[in-house]
């Protein structure tokens, strides 16, 4: 009741209570109130992030941003040498990505100078294939007669069928060591001649003609083995394979030579 009537302000006179005690009293109860009064916290806010950070983060919240956005230069944005292979241009941009991924911004301007890279290292492979064409031509448009007159009966195959050719005659020669103590390569030379034939007989579209080149392919490449094994030291063949299937090694070669690259 006392600290009522002190709050209110009011004076209370009492018959029974002296006036002198009575503002002992009450200035007792004004300091009490003020040693129990609680102090006053203060709370703030908190403050909403308004940065492109946020915005751009499919989260919220502050994310790590590239500092290099606004660099020109797709070699100092990507942090490596003008020089730099494929490899190490690959080996930023994942590494790059990595570290922004949660930024969109960063993302795209990482992707923007990797796609400037790749497409300017594009534009120049393209140009020294074009160059490297045209140096090809300028020499055989500048070559001697018998030159041009051979290189006419030569093509160059795409290269899927440079290696599946190159591997069944590979698989040959493979299946003639292995049979040598056995027999001949005679039927592995034979399935050689009749794949030469039907591989130019798809080319040349005369069965006539694909026999004439693959039979002389055959006897070219067998006379060669007769006269090149010979001169070949001992020490560096082995003693199990015969001149017989070291010649047919070569004819081989000269199988695959002439249903690869003639025409």
């Amino acid at each position: 009741m006392s600290s009522s009537l002190l709050l209110s302000g009011f004076t209370v006179s009492s018959p029974l209570i002296a006036p002198s005690k009575l503002s002992s009293k009450l200035s007792l109860l004004r300091n009490q109130n003020q040693s129990l009064s609680l102090p006053r916290r203060t709370f703030k806010a908190p403050r909403c992030s308004s940065s492109s950070s946020s915005a751009d983060s499919p989260y919220g919240g502050n994310v790590p941003t590239f500092p290099r956005t606004r660099v020109w230069d797709p070699y100092k944005r990507l942090g490596i040498s003008p020089y730099a292979s494929e490899e190490e241009i690959w080996a930023s941009r994942n590494f790059l990505l990595e570290q922004y991924a949660d930024h969109e911004r960063s993302r795209e301007s990482i992707e923007g100078a990797f796609e400037k890279l790749l497409m300017s290292s594009f534009v120049a492979r393209k140009k020294t294939k074009i160059n490297l064409k045209t140096r090809l031509k300028k020499r055989v448009e500048e070559s001697p007669p018998w030159l041009k007159a051979l290189f006419d009966f030569v093509e160059m195959p795409p290269m899927d069928t440079v290696f599946r050719r190159l591997f069944l005659f590979a698989f040959m020669g493979g299946w003639s060591i292995m049979n040598s103590a056995e027999g001949g390569p005679a039927f592995q030379v034979a399935v050689s001649l009749a794949a030469c034939v039907y591989f130019l007989n798809e080319k040349t579209k005369s069965l006539g003609r694909a026999f004439l080149i693959g039979f002389g392919a055959l006897a070219a490449g067998w006379f060669c083995g007769s006269l090149v094994i010979p001169m070949i030291p001992t020490v560096l063949i082995n003693p199990a394979w015969t001149l017989e299937l070291l010649t047919s090694l070569v004819a081989y070669v000269f199988l695959f030579l002439s249903c690869t690259f003639l025409k």
